[in-house]
């Protein structure tokens, strides 16, 4: 039987719930005997994948790699994902370049398909990296079954640090925020921004995120808010707002309006 991860309430009392038991979910989730199984087989079968082709056609391996990345959904989209990991990374314009979703871009570094003359998939611990990836996002996809605002706040809990290590400028960083729709959720939700901010021009879009980010948490650098303090204090920030405006009748809720000084 498969364990499934759970919240009692959501906002922020839903959070501090899941800081307090979420490594004993853990556990109990990644225990299933069904998620074991497609480990297992992943890991007995990824070294002998030489090409993209190889991935695609094989179902079991290719939902292990699109679920560690977030990307289930497109399993079904073997010629997207194929070209994806083809193409490569090293080449500006490259699919994974050019889409928005900046998931797509990690999903065909982290195989080297088209990267490298021999994939990754042959050295020796790149089962065990991807298979701990797949742990952590089949682990928050299931629990956003119950709750997606938590679902949310444990992908930016994970993410955020990792963009924060990457190379690259601080703009960068912040395109890869606006490119990958689950941070983008959490930061517009925390910064209060509303719906129609979407429409705004590229450029305006992102200095309206540092704007705001420096108002509300004292920085507009995406290291700083990835740091365990500021980090906190965001995901403590986007699970109370978002908790009120799953109450709320309307986006102008008074209770949202008190929250922007929260």
């Amino acid at each position: 039987m498969t364990f499934q991860p759970f919240v009692p309430t959501g906002g922020l009392a839903g959070w501090r719930f899941l800081q307090n038991t979420v490594e004993s979910q853990r556990k109990a989730h990644g225990d299933s005997p069904t998620l074991q199984r497609d480990l297992d087989y992943f890991r007995e079968k990824i070294g002998s994948v030489q090409t993209a082709e190889d991935l695609v056609r094989d179902f079991r391996l290719l939902s292990v790699a699109l679920g560690a990345f977030g990307l289930d959904d497109d399993v079904g989209n073997k010629f997207l994902i194929r070209k994806v990991l083809e193409e490569g990374t090293t080449d500006p314009k490259a699919l994974a370049n050019r889409l928005s979703d900046k998931r797509y871009r990690d999903l065909s570094r982290a195989f080297g398909f088209g990267d490298f003359p021999v994939p990754n998939t042959g050295l020796s611990d790149f089962a065990d990296r991807i298979a701990a990836r797949y742990k952590s996002q089949k682990f928050e996809s299931d629990m956003g079954q119950t709750n997606e605002t938590m679902r949310l706040a444990l992908n930016a809990e994970r993410e955020l640090p990792a963009l924060a290590m990457a190379t690259g400028s601080n703009r960068t960083k912040w395109f890869t925020v606006m490119g990958t729709a689950p941070l983008r959720k959490v930061m517009e939700t925390a910064l209060n921004l509303p719906q129609a901010f979407a429409t705004l021009p590229i450029d305006r879009q992102i200095e309206t995120f540092m704007e705001r980010s420096e108002s509300v948490f004292g920085t507009r650098d995406v290291s700083e808010l990835a740091s365990p303090e500021t980090l906190g204090r965001l995901l403590d920030r986007y699970t109370a707002m978002a908790g009120m405006a799953d109450q709320a009748s309307a986006v102008t809720s008074p209770a949202l309006v008190l929250l922007r000084g929260f």
